[in-house]
C-alpha cells in the first residue's frame, strides 16, 4: 500500500535561505504533534516583511530542498500556483484543495506576538488548529498579546493532538523547544551571493509537481 500522509503540518516562511533551524524546528514538530509530515511554504512574498535582500523564489526553493533531505519535509510553493498573498486565503485554499487531510498551522511565538496584524488572523485560528513553538525572548509578548487573549480560551495540550488528531479548530498548542540560534539573517551576512549557489535547471514543485515559475517575488 502506498504511503499517505493525512496529518500534515504547515510551516510558512521566506526561507531566504532554508537553514537547519527550519528542519530541527519541523522534526520537533512531527514528534511532538504526531505528524506524517511538514510542509514549508516557501511564500513568494510576506506581506509584513520588505522584499528588499529577498533571494528568487527558485533559489529559496532549492534551499528548502537541501535542508529536507532525508526528512518527512516537504517544500512547496504552492501560493504561487493558488495565487494567494495572505496566509488566511491560503490555507483556506489548500484546505480545500487536500479535503481528506488534517492540516495544523505551525508558527514560532514572535508570530503569536504579532499575529493580531495579520490579516484575518480569527479566520486562520477557525480554519485548523495552531502550534506555536516557543522562541526565546519572545514568549513574554506573545502571551500578553491580542491574539492570545483571544486564543487562550482554545488553549489545549499536545497529547491531545498525538491522541485524538488535529481535530476541530480553534485549537492552539503551544509548545517548548530548545532555542536554536541559526538564522537566516545571519546566513546572508555571512554570504550576501548564496542564492547563485542554488542557480541552475528550474525545479518542479513536490507538492503541485509543477515546475516553479523564476520570479523574485509576488
Amino acid at each position: 500500500m502506498a504511503y499517505q500522509a493525512n496529518r500534515i503540518g504547515l510551516l510558512g516562511g521566506s526561507f531566504n535561505p532554508a537553514h537547519g533551524g527550519h528542519r530541527r524546528i519541523s522534526l520537533f514538530c512531527i514528534d511532538a504533534l504526531g505528524l506524517d509530515e511538514v510542509w514549508w511554504l516557501v511564500s513568494p512574498g510576506n506581506p509584513l516583511k520588505s522584499a528588499s535582500g529577498m533571494a528568487p523564489i527558485t533559489a529559496r526553493y532549492k534551499s528548502a530542498q537541501l535542508q529536507a533531505q532525508r526528512a518527512r519535509i516537504v517544500p512547496t510553493v504552492i501560493e504561487q500556483e493558488l495565487s494567494t498573498r495572505y496566509t488566511a486565503n491560503t490555507l483556506k485554499a489548500v484546505r480545500a484543495r487536500y479535503p481528506k487531510k488534517q492540516f495544523t498551522w505551525l508558527m514560532g511565538s514572535d508570530n503569536l506576538a504579532q499575529f493580531h496584524r495579520w490579516k484575518d488572523w480569527r479566520s486562520i485560528a477557525r480554519t485548523m488548529p495552531i502550534a506555536v513553538i516557543a522562541r526565546p525572548g519572545y514568549d513574554r509578548d506573545a502571551l500578553a498579546s491580542p491574539a492570545m487573549a483571544w486564543l487562550r480560551r482554545y488553549r489545549a495540550k499536545s497529547a491531545s493532538m498525538l491522541t485524538n488528531g488535529n481535530g476541530s479548530a480553534p485549537k492552539l498548542v503551544y509548545l517548548r523547544f530548545d532555542p536554536d540560534s541559526r538564522s537566516a539573517t545571519a546566513l546572508r551576512r555571512a554570504d550576501p551571493s548564496w542564492a547563485s549557489h542554488f542557480a541552475g535547471a528550474t525545479p518542479r514543485d513536490q507538492v503541485t509537481h509543477r515546475l516553479i515559475t523564476p520570479q523574485e517575488t509576488a
